[in-house]
């Protein structure tokens, strides 16, 4: 048993000065804690729960230019994938959800670290994404038309062991001839999606921009909106009042607009440039919605690095979220969405996804920056 002596536990159920107990890949005690086999002292520091990025995609490296990727080869991928989970456990990142790969490349990744063979946090992964032919990421989604061929696109990635179904509701930003908010995918091909998902159990994430995707997909069942750049009241209502999650993805359009003139594509810059004008108020309605806020990245895209995960908590906060809320939707409201009911807290019986700040994530979002310890299923990567 390993013990974190004299830190500060914070987590969404507060803060608390309290030992913690660590063994095997599990929480054992948290408060007066006996003698360990061994000890870190944590005096001055802030123990938290490891962060939950609810949608990356692991085969992306940042490169400006994602169309550029189509030409690696699925061994290529693999070390990029190999990479991305290296920088993303030692930036404190416990959990991602893939939403999006070529192949079945994220499928294997997640089965690599569970089985010891890779570092990296665990992988909740959807395979390949499901995308009216030529739609947005087309060049690595599984292309399908109507409702029977989006039904079996669907049952395609279940038989693969798809922890989620991902489709593409309406176009996006770094598909070349994409609009933007257009919708991609009907009503009907959304719905026969959730209905495939839901016989095994599994839930839906739609990527949509638009209102009327969004509000397609939210009346189709999806469970998650990813980005949702032009939510607006009545969408936001919609989504409170379904149940529906937003991962909003903040860094995907910000680490855009942030460097032009540095190879990305000009129909991907403008794109990004009008979303990102409509992003702020997306916030506004879906926080005075009530809307279950859950942290996204997208990382993987132009210079949204994986080790700069922890970014979207700060940008989250600029966007009107208090770092509490940005804290609790990098981690319970994350770990709710996936799924996952032994992640997100500080707590006995929880998996020891941990990591060590030196400033307190209640008072600053910066906090989460450059972890001095991180923890991954009791095993101390950093």
């Amino acid at each position: 048993m390993h013990v974190l002596r004299n830190g500060t536990v914070v987590d969404a159920d507060g803060v608390r000065e309290a030992d913690v107990a660590v063994a095997d890949d599990g929480i054992v005690a948290v408060g007066d804690v006996g003698r360990g086999d061994s000890e870190t002292d944590v005096s001055g520091q802030f123990v938290a729960p490891g962060l939950i990025d609810a949608h990356v995609h692991l085969m992306m490296d940042g490169r400006p230019d994602v169309a550029t990727a189509q030409g690696m080869s699925d061994y290529d991928l693999a070390y990029v994938v190999a990479a991305n989970l290296r920088q993303a456990v030692e930036a404190g990142v416990t959990t991602v959800r893939d939403l999006g790969a070529k192949g079945s490349v994220a499928l294997d990744a997640g089965h690599a670290v569970a089985e010891g063979r890779l570092d990296g946090p665990r992988v909740l992964a959807a395979g390949q994404n499901v995308v009216m032919t030529g739609g947005h990421g087309h060049w690595f989604g599984r292309e399908a038309d109507g409702p029977d061929e989006i039904r079996k696109a669907a049952r395609e990635q279940l038989k693969r062991g798809a922890d989620v179904v991902k489709c593409m509701a309406t176009g996006g930003v770094l598909t070349e001839g994409a609009q933007t908010g257009a919708p991609e995918l009907t009503y009907d091909e959304l719905s026969a999606l959730v209905d495939a998902a839901g016989a095994k159990g599994v839930p839906t994430a739609a990527h949509a921009h638009g209102k009327e995707g969004i509000l397609n997909a939210v009346d189709a069942g999806i469970t998650s909106i990813e980005h949702g750049t032009f939510i607006d009241r009545e969408a936001a209502n919609a989504m409170a009042a379904e149940d529906t999650y937003w991962v909003p993805t903040a860094a995907a359009l910000q680490n855009i607009v942030e460097n032009p003139e540095s190879g990305i594509p000009r129909s991907a810059m403008e794109k990004a440039v009008d979303a990102a004008d409509a992003f702020e108020s997306s916030f506004e309605h879906a926080e005075a919605a009530g809307v279950q806020i859950a942290m996204g990245t997208d990382a993987g895209t132009p210079f949204n690095y994986f080790d700069n995960i922890a970014d979207e908590l700060a940008y989250m906060v600029e966007f009107g979220l208090s770092p509490a809320a940005a804290l609790e939707a990098a981690t319970v409201t994350a770990a709710d969405l996936c799924g996952l009911d032994d992640v997100g807290l500080v707590a006995e019986d929880y998996r020891a996804d941990l990591v060590v700040l030196d400033e307190n994530p209640l008072d600053d979002a910066d906090a989460w920056q450059d972890p001095s310890a991180v923890f991954a299923g009791g095993d101390q990567v950093v």
